[in-house]
C-alpha cells in the first residue's frame, strides 16, 4: 500500500475514533466539580454558624436564668422552679463568674465530668469549622461546657449540657441545607452546562465536523456563504477557517489547471515542434529570393521562428519548476524594442487602424540582461496593452497609444511600458502577478504578467504597476550585475 494511501486511511480511521471524554463530557465533569465545591463552600460555614447560634441561644437563656437566680435570696427558689429554668435552658448546670468569684446558680444533679470545652465569646472562622466537624463526629452523650458573656459586668456565664441534642440539630440542619443547596447548585449547574454547550460546545463541534469533511474531500466540501455573525474567538476561528478553506480550494484549482496545462503541452509539443521546423525550412528558402521586400522581412521571420522553436523545446517555461537562469550580456535596448515592434506587426497600417506605437529610449542605452527573456517580458506587456486598447474599438491613434521608454538611473535600467487604455481593474490588481488570476480578457491564461515577474526576479529586478497613471503603466527595473573584482582591476589598468 502506498504511503499516501496508508496515511489517508489512517486519517479516516482516526476521524472515526470518538474520544472517551469529549467537550460535552469534560464540561459536565467541570460543572459537577464546581457544584460539589459550591456545596462544600455553602454547607460547611453554614453548619459552623448554626452550631455557634445554637450555643449562643442556650447561653442567652442561661443569662436570663442567671439574672433570676442571682437576684433571689439564697434558698428562696424552689427546686422545682430551678429544674424548670434548667430545662428551658437545656443545661445540666448554670454558673456565673463575676470578678474573682464563681457561683453555681443551678444544678439538676451532681455535675458530671466535662468532656469538651466551648468558648463562644471569640471564635475564629477556622476554629468554628473545626469544632463543628468535631461535634458532628462526636459520640452520643458527650458532656460539654459552654462559656459566654455574663448578663452584666465582667466575668462569664457558663453552662454544662449534653451535646447530643446539638449534634442531632446540626445533622437535621445539615440535611436540610444539603437538599436546598443541592437543588440550587444543580439548577445553576444545569443552566451553566446548557448555556456553555449552546454557546461554545455546539459551535466547536460544527467547526470540527467542517474540518473533518474538508480534510476528507477538500474540492467538494461547500464553503459557507455569508458573513459569520459571531464576533468572539469562535467567530474569528470560523472566519479564519473559511478564509483558509477558500485559499486551499483556489490553490487546488490552480494545481489542477497547471496539471491540465502540462498535459496539454506534452501532447501538442511534439507536433508543434515539427510544424515549426517545417516553417523554418520554408523561411530559409525565402532568403534566396531577391525581392527587396522579401529580403527585408525574411530575417525577422527566421528570428521569430527560432524563438518559437526555442520556447517549444522548453515545453512552456512556466510549466517547469523554474525558469532557466538568465544568460546576461550587454544588449542595446533600442534594438530589442524594435524587434518587439516588428514582432507585434506595427507599421503604417496598424497605426491607421487606430493604435500608435511610440518608443523613447536613451541613445546608446545598454541593459545587462538575457535578450530572449527581456524580449519575452516586453512582448507580453506590449501585447496586453494592445489587447486592452483594442477592446474599445474603433481606435484612434491620437487617443490609443503604446509607449515604451528606457532610461538609466544609476546602476539600474528603468523601462516603462505604458498605454492609454482603460487601465487595470481593481479586482485584477489584488492578484496581478498570480498565475491564472490576473487575466481580465476572455480566453486569456493569466500567465503573461506572472512569467514577466518571474523572469525579472531572476535578473534581480522587478516588474510593478505604477499607480495614478492614465491607462496602465508597468515599470521594469533591471540592476546591473556587480562588477567582478578582477575585471574591475583590468578596466582600471587599461584606463
Amino acid at each position: 500500500m502506498p504511503a499516501s494511501v496508508a496515511a489517508a486511511a489512517g486519517g479516516r480511521g482516526l476521524a472515526r475514533l470518538r474520544p472517551r471524554l469529549g467537550l460535552s463530557g469534560k464540561l459536565l465533569a467541570f460543572t459537577l466539580a464546581f457544584v460539589v465545591l459550591a456545596e462544600v463552600l455553602i454547607m460547611v460555614p453554614a453548619v459552623a454558624a448554626f452550631r455557634l447560634n445554637w450555643l449562643s441561644d442556650r447561653l442567652a437563656a442561661a443569662r436570663t436564668a442567671a439574672l433570676v437566680l442571682d437576684a433571689a435570696p439564697e434558698g428562696m427558689i424552689q427546686p422545682q422552679l430551678t429544674q424548670e429554668l434548667l430545662n428551658s435552658v437545656g443545661a445540666i448546670t448554670v454558673a456565673l463568674k463575676r470578678n474573682d468569684t464563681r457561683r453555681l446558680l443551678a444544678s439538676s444533679d451532681m455535675p458530671p465530668e466535662v468532656d469538651h470545652h466551648a468558648d463562644v465569646r471569640d471564635v475564629g472562622p477556622w476554629q468554628a469549622v473545626s469544632e463543628a466537624l468535631d461535634t458532628l463526629m462526636a459520640r452520643d452523650g458527650r458532656i460539654i461546657r459552654a462559656v459566654g458573656t455574663p448578663p452584666r459586668g465582667d466575668g462569664f456565664v457558663e453552662i454544662v449540657l449534653d451535646e447530643t441534642p446539638l449534634r442531632k440539630a446540626m445533622l437535621r440542619f445539615t440535611r436540610n441545607i444539603l437538599l436546598i443547596s443541592l437543588a440550587v447548585t444543580a439548577l445553576t449547574g444545569a443552566l451553566v452546562y446548557y448555556g456553555l454547550a449552546w454557546m461554545f460546545v455546539a459551535p466547536m463541534r460544527r467547526l470540527t465536523q467542517r474540518m473533518i469533511a474538508f480534510r476528507e474531500s477538500p474540492e467538494t466540501t461547500p464553503i459557507p456563504l455569508g458573513p459569520v455573525q459571531r464576533f468572539d474567538e469562535i467567530g474569528q476561528a470560523e472566519r479564519e477557517f473559511g478564509a483558509m478553506q477558500k485559499q486551499i480550494v483556489d490553490t487546488l484549482q490552480q494545481q489542477n489547471h497547471l496539471a491540465a496545462l502540462g498535459l496539454a503541452v506534452s501532447k501538442i509539443n511534439h507536433d508543434l515542434r515539427n510544424l515549426l521546423a517545417s516553417a523554418q525550412l520554408l523561411s530559409d528558402r525565402l532568403t534566396m529570393i531577391s525581392d527587396p521586400a522579401v529580403q527585408r522581412f525574411a530575417p525577422k521571420l527566421v528570428a521569430a521562428l527560432d524563438r518559437a522553436i526555442a520556447y517549444c523545446e522548453q515545453s512552456l517555461s512556466y510549466g517547469r519548476a523554474q525558469e532557466p537562469a538568465p544568460q546576461r550580456r550587454k544588449v542595446e535596448l533600442a534594438r530589442l524594442v524594435g524587434e518587439v515592434r516588428d514582432q507585434l506587426g506595427f507599421g503604417t497600417a496598424e497605426e491607421a487602424a487606430g493604435i500608435r506605437w511610440i518608443a523613447s529610449v536613451e541613445r546608446g542605452l545598454e541593459v545587462d540582461a538575457d535578450p530572449d527573456q527581456l524580449f519575452r517580458v516586453l512582448l507580453n506587456l506590449s501585447r496586453n496593452a494592445i489587447e486592452a486598447m483594442a477592446a474599445r474599438a474603433p481606435n484612434d491613434p491620437a487617443r490609443d497609444q503604446l509607449r515604451i521608454t528606457g532610461r538609466r538611473d544609476g546602476a539600474i535600467v528603468v523601462i516603462e511600458v505604458a498605454d492609454t487604455g482603460p487601465g487595470v481593474p481593481d479586482k485584477a490588481r489584488e492578484h496581478l502577478f498570480k498565475p491564472f488570476q490576473s487575466s481580465t480578457r476572455r480566453g486569456g491564461t493569466g500567465l503573461g504578467l506572472t512569467i514577466a515577474a518571474e523572469l525579472m526576479r531572476a535578473h534581480g529586478g522587478s516588474v510593478r504597476l505604477v499607480p495614478g497613471t492614465i491607462g496602465a503603466t508597468f515599470q521594469i527595473s533591471i540592476p546591473d550585475r556587480p562588477l567582478d573584482l578582477d575585471a574591475h582591476r583590468a578596466l582600471r589598468s587599461h584606463g
